[in-house]
């Protein structure tokens, strides 16, 4: 292919959709293969970043100016995210719940798009702005952030199989510790027993989506925040009703009521994760319907507006 970001891009796809069904294989074979697939995540995570590198050098502003762009982009903070997570708890489970989001990002942006959305466009007048870099790509790595966390979420509802979750203090990402046992003590009265033990898997994915989607969620509100800036700055109104804005705001409201159950309500495992897989649906209809529909002043174009 003449044209190397798109080249890159391909590489990127390539390392992922083999990736993919070898994080499958390491869940079912008990954890062989894992550190190969981490090696072809991060891989393409470079391949990608090298891809955004060479389009903003070519373009001379921040690639993130049409939705090929801002697919690639989404999947470079998803397999970023999806590292950092896996370093946290390298289990084969986090790679085969979070691979497909990076994955799928790439597939869309590049066989999916047409030809015109694929290569570098000067930026329209109210994207020539200092806030372009702050903004989009705060909301883009919420984005990443909230849909791994939310990914993290579904495979929680597939491991529990409706177990009871006791992981401890797991609202706030730090239960270690679990009551081992309740017994009275032998010698010198009675007592309280505690022992540490080991986290069980839909324990350590629980409370994984939880620290993902909080990282997330206050990402999406600095984005939301400098974002309203940014329009009274551009249009002369902070808040305008737009699409994408109005989406934006729900998506908001559905994660604020996933960390309130956690917080106010101690929820934990499968009512959570319920409420986490419905904001995933809310980014994609925020993030890839607005913008494929070609309404409001947020998008990227294609069906309405060709």
């Amino acid at each position: 292919m003449s044209d190397p970001v798109l080249a890159l891009g391909l590489g990127a796809f390539a390392l992922l959709l083999v990736a993919l069904p070898l994080s499958f294989w390491s869940v079912s074979s008990g954890g062989q293969g894992s550190r190969v697939v981490r090696l072809l995540v991060a891989a393409a995570n470079l391949a990608l970043t090298a891809q955004l590198v060479l389009r903003w050098w070519q373009s001379g502003h921040f690639p993130i100016s049409n939705l090929y762009e801002s697919l690639c982009f989404l999947a470079w903070a998803s397999t970023l995210t999806q590292l950092l997570v896996e370093r946290s708890y390298p289990s084969p489970v986090v790679a085969a719940a979070a691979t497909p989001m990076a994955l799928g990002g790439v597939a869309f942006a590049s066989f999916a798009l047409p030809d015109q959305l694929q290569q570098a466009a000067p930026l329209v007048p109210a994207l020539r702005s200092s806030w372009l870099v702050m903004h989009v790509s705060v909301i883009m790595v919420s984005y990443a952030a909230l849909l791994v966390g939310s990914l993290l979420s579904l495979a929680v509802l597939v491991t529990d199989r409706g177990q009871q979750l006791e992981l401890r203090s797991s609202s706030i990402g730090s239960g270690g510790y679990r009551q081992a046992e309740l017994a009275a003590v032998t010698t010198g009265g009675s007592g309280f027993n505690f022992s540490s033990g080991n986290l069980s898997l839909s324990e350590q994915l629980d409370s994984l989506s939880y620290r993902t989607i909080t990282v997330g969620f206050l990402l999406l509100s600095v984005g939301i925040v400098s974002g309203a800036v940014w329009a009274n700055e551009a249009w002369g109104s902070w808040w305008s009703w737009d699409p994408k804005e109005t989406w934006a705001l729900i998506c908001w409201l559905v994660y604020a009521a996933y960390l309130h159950t956690r917080l106010s309500r101690g929820w934990q495992g499968r009512r959570p994760a319920l409420v986490a897989v419905a904001g995933f649906v809310v980014i994609c209809v925020c993030y890839i319907g607005v913008n494929l529909l070609g309404i409001g002043l947020h998008s990227y174009g294609w069906f309405l507006s060709a």
